[in-house]
């Protein structure tokens, strides 16, 4: 059972992942549909989750506010625009990613009741990956952006700010469902669940990045 569920999730990322990529290289109106597309599936994922629940209208308001800022990290930033959309999406996957695998292997204690496939372990292997991809990233770097980036102590912080916000926000909408007493908030995708299962941190992480961005132009 469980070597099945591995499969599946093997397959759909490997699906998923080139096809995520063309759009979001691609920017411009394609990456706006597709940005849309997501956005729709989301909110009706959102809508059979919660459509009885007090907090279903906050919910749409802040899917809304999410996706905007999706849409202001690709468009907004200037030439920084895709390589800090990228950094931001490949933290928070390998975030995802490193706390199923460390999850899986070295189990060990539950992290909280409200999500009980989560670990200390997978938290640290969330950290641990995020840190190894971002910095691939930036190695290639000159691939996203004509910029120069290292990747230093303000870069570290940031990756870990990052996936502390991805994962607290995964524990969030596992809360959402819990309450709702249900597993996944859709079918959609093979070995992953809905949509909002797998951007669950995103929605989180991208907000998190405008406001920061704001802040600092403010100063």
């Amino acid at each position: 059972m469980i070597k099945n569920e591995i499969t599946k999730r093997f397959l759909s990322t490997i699906i998923l992942i080139p096809t995520v990529l063309f759009f979001i290289i691609k920017g411009s109106f394609l990456f706006n549909f597709f940005v849309l597309i997501i956005f729709l599936i989301t909110v009706y994922e959102w809508h059979k989750m919660a459509k009885n629940k007090p907090y279903n209208v906050l919910g749409y308001i802040f899917l809304l506010f999410s996706f905007y800022s999706v849409y202001f990290v690709r468009h907004s930033l200037e030439e920084n625009s895709l390589f800090i959309f990228l950094f931001i999406l490949l933290i928070c996957i390998s975030t995802d990613i490193g706390g199923y695998v460390f999850g899986k292997i070295f189990k060990g204690p539950k992290l909280t009741r409200i999500s009980p496939k989560k670990t200390y372990a997978g938290v640290v292997g969330g950290y641990f990956l995020s840190i190894i991809f971002a910095n691939i990233l930036v190695n290639f770097s000159k691939l996203f952006t004509e910029n120069y980036i290292n990747f230093g102590r303000d870069e570290f912080v940031f990756v870990l700010i990052i996936s502390t916000v991805s994962q607290i926000g995964d524990i969030i909408i596992s809360f959402f469902k819990r309450s709702s007493k249900i597993k996944d908030t859709g079918k959609l995708i093979p070995g992953h669940g809905g949509i909002l299962d797998r951007i669950d941190g995103m929605i989180f992480a991208f907000p998190f990045f405008y406001f920061l961005n704001l802040l600092i132009n403010l100063l």
